[in-house]
């Protein structure tokens, strides 16, 4: 393991560590009448909560099944209420704080910490229940495209793009059966997946058939995906790539395709195996040598990174994900200052990009603040009308 990874996991545990604390310490603070007795009981269950995600990663390995998917589920929800009651006391303990400063501790302090526990409590509680409600009510979104190159015999292409599936526990064998029933009603040319399709464990993705849900997409010239960095993640990048083929899924790895001699489609590895392999990553021109830049080009890459790479190498679209949009608010005050784009769409000359906020969750299977998306895409070249 790289000193990289070894550093972001120490800052993760030590942060997640003080955030546990600090929860576990204010509702303790907020029903200390009732819980006095029990306080020693009290920890051992909170505990308990806190290592769940752990434990679940764990038990793949070693009690992998039903157990460890209940574990699994609790622990997600758990971090996604973890992060809002983080959240919430914050601006708590910042409001009483600046109370202080202009009225007296004793006013202040006049709302019973039982109330405000409770109220902490259902706000959380609601919040959860409508990203979960959010969450697995995708919408389509969509984009016209005009790419300035004439192409023969082709006005146009209505492509779908999916990315960040993360396909597994949350999001099962239904879930995407219900996608490929979507994405099939949309009648498209062409499918692209951007990427984390397969949330690290393949096994699971295989288990459940899968392979054989993927395998009803048929668009008229095939269905294209890049790796993502959870495919990495999970340590079985060669087999997601097995499947995923085995499916009838084309996996672009530093890799171009001419489809039907009139268009091009670039797959660029995810960032993350260069990170793994430690040999860094190949240059979009290496890639690209041989590309006949007269046609129109269009880049999968998982994460929208570096955009200025696409525009000084001719591509005329890049798709991406990876972002999520933060998934849940405020995390895209954060996403939004990361990439030049995190969510929509951007243009710089005749170089455009697409990012999606993806389809799946990763860890808690909640949104807010963002939904989950199916993005469509009519493309249609110079010259042309294309319906």
């Amino acid at each position: 393991m790289s000193s990289f990874f070894i550093g972001m996991l120490s800052l993760f545990f030590l942060v997640y560590s003080a955030a546990s604390y600090y929860v576990g310490l204010r509702i303790l603070q907020s029903f200390y009448e009732g819980l006095e007795a029990y306080t020693v009981f009290y920890w051992g269950c909170y505990v308990l909560m806190a290592i769940t995600p752990f434990a679940a990663r764990i038990g793949r390995t070693y009690f992998p099944g039903v157990l460890n998917d209940w574990i699994t589920v609790i622990g997600n929800y758990w971090l996604a209420a973890l992060y809002y009651l983080v959240l919430i006391w914050l601006f708590i303990d910042l409001a009483r704080l600046s109370g202080r400063l202009f009225l007296s501790a004793a006013a202040v302090d006049r709302v019973p910490a039982a109330g405000v526990g409770i109220g902490v409590m259902v706000m959380v509680g609601c919040l959860l229940v409508y990203g979960v409600w959010n969450a697995r009510n995708p919408r389509v979104h969509h984009y016209d495209v005009t790419i300035k190159k004439p192409v023969a015999g082709l006005a146009g292409l209505r492509a779908v793009m999916v990315s960040d599936i993360h396909l597994g526990v949350i999001v099962d064998q239904n879930r995407l059966e219900a996608l490929v029933h979507r994405i099939n009603g949309l009648g498209p040319d062409i499918v692209f997946f951007a990427g984390d399709t397969i949330d690290e464990d393949v096994s699971r993705f295989v288990e459940q058939k899968m392979p054989e849900a993927l395998s009803k997409l048929n668009p008229k010239y095939g269905v294209y995906a890049v790796m993502g960095n959870h495919e990495y993640l999970g340590g079985n990048g060669q087999l997601a790539v097995e499947y995923l083929q085995q499916a009838g899924v084309h996996v672009l790895r530093d890799r171009y395709v001419k489809i039907n001699e009139q268009f091009y489609v670039v797959g660029r590895d995810d960032l993350m195996a260069g990170r793994m392999s430690g040999k860094g990553r190949v240059s979009l021109p290496e890639i690209m040598q041989g590309v006949d830049q007269s046609a129109p080009v269009i880049l999968l890459d998982h994460q929208p990174q570096n955009l200025a790479e696409g525009q000084q190498n001719g591509v005329d679209l890049q798709l991406s994900g990876h972002t999520h949009h933060g998934q849940f608010f405020p995390n895209s005050l954060v996403t939004e200052r990361i990439y030049e784009v995190d969510w929509g769409y951007l243009r710089k000359g005749t170089y455009q990009a697409i990012v999606s906020c993806g389809y799946g969750t990763w860890g808690p299977p909640i949104r807010i603040g963002n939904y989950p998306e199916i993005v469509e895409i009519l493309i249609t070249f110079e010259g042309q009308q294309y319906k």
